[in-house]
């Protein structure tokens, strides 16, 4: 008779067995097909204590071990003013899943609740993003990988349409541009929240959610948690995958196949340009053609 396994290694068998094809495989495709791995990087696993980032982080622990590309990982969680119940949460969690964290604190919370406008969310996900890189790039760290998903990919392409009036897109990895040498990484972009929400399902798996306290009445770890206009995608979403259930992957490969060709107007690198250039000077080739 066997040893009966840990919490952490059934979890992982989960991984490698049930969820193999909508966890593991889409995982793997993503770091893969955008480079997001190289040989010699040294990865801070970000962690917030839901459960995108650990899965996130446990899928990278699990690849460190078998991987033909030596790499290095640290877990990282910033306590950004967590309360004492939601700090022990996510700290039992990564103990159950067996991730040795390191943990540092900051005041977040409180600065970007001091906020009299609007939404402070825009404002504590910037300092987020920047203490994470400070805290990665002192620990040696060249790579931070965030928990990302797919339906974050399409959910943003679809609010900036709606509310942004242009189509912009979450890209798979990112130079800083504040701090020289760091990359963001996105392993999960081709995996689906759905998946990731089985997979807590299946284990038996209660993560925390944003936990401040400007959105603590939201709903629960159900998928239709955040921002109201982030839940107004996922439900609309949902709605249109009644009629075709491919929507999701549809919106995601338009993103990956953009003409541009056939639209009246672009930005890159900050500027804005007009197809009138082009035809501008389509024009004037034909008459120099011509002439």
């Amino acid at each position: 008779m066997g040893r009966e396994l840990a919490k952490h290694e059934l979890v992982e068998q989960s991984i490698n067995k049930k969820f193999h094809k909508r966890i593991w495989r889409p995982f793997i495709q993503a770091l893969k097909q955008y480079e997001l791995l190289q040989e010699g990087d040294r990865i801070a696993a970000c962690i917030s204590g839901g459960k995108d980032s650990f899965l996130n982080a446990k899928l990278l622990q699990m690849l460190q071990r078998h991987s033909d590309v030596p790499f290095e990982l640290e877990f990282l969680m910033m306590d950004p003013g967590y309360s004492e119940e939601n700090r022990r949460a996510a700290e039992e969690n990564a103990n159950l899943l067996n991730i040795p964290l390191t943990v540092f604190e900051t005041d977040i919370f409180d600065v970007a609740n001091t906020v009299s406008e609007g939404s402070p969310c825009y404002l504590c996900a910037r300092m987020r993003r920047g203490y994470l890189y400070s805290k990665a790039k002192e620990l040696g760290c060249n790579k931070i990988a965030l928990g990302h998903h797919l339906s974050d990919v399409i959910e943003t392409t679809l609010m900036g349409m709606f509310y942004g009036s242009q189509l912009q897109a979450m890209q798979p990895k990112l130079h800083s541009s504040n701090f020289e040498g760091m990359t963001l990484i996105r392993p999960l972009y081709c995996v689906h929240e759905d998946d990731i929400l089985a997979w807590c399902r299946y284990n038996g798996l209660n993560f925390i959610r944003c936990a401040c306290r400007f959105t603590q009445n939201c709903d629960s770890e159900n998928g239709n948690a955040g921002g109201g206009k982030r839940k107004e995608m996922k439900l609309l979403i949902r709605k249109l995958r009644e009629n075709n259930p491919d929507i999701d992957q549809h919106i995601f490969r338009s993103i990956h196949a953009v003409h541009l060709d056939t639209f009246p107007g672009y930005k890159t690198d900050g500027e804005m340009h007009s197809f009138l250039e082009k035809f501008d000077r389509e024009e004037k080739d034909d008459g120099e053609e011509n002439g």
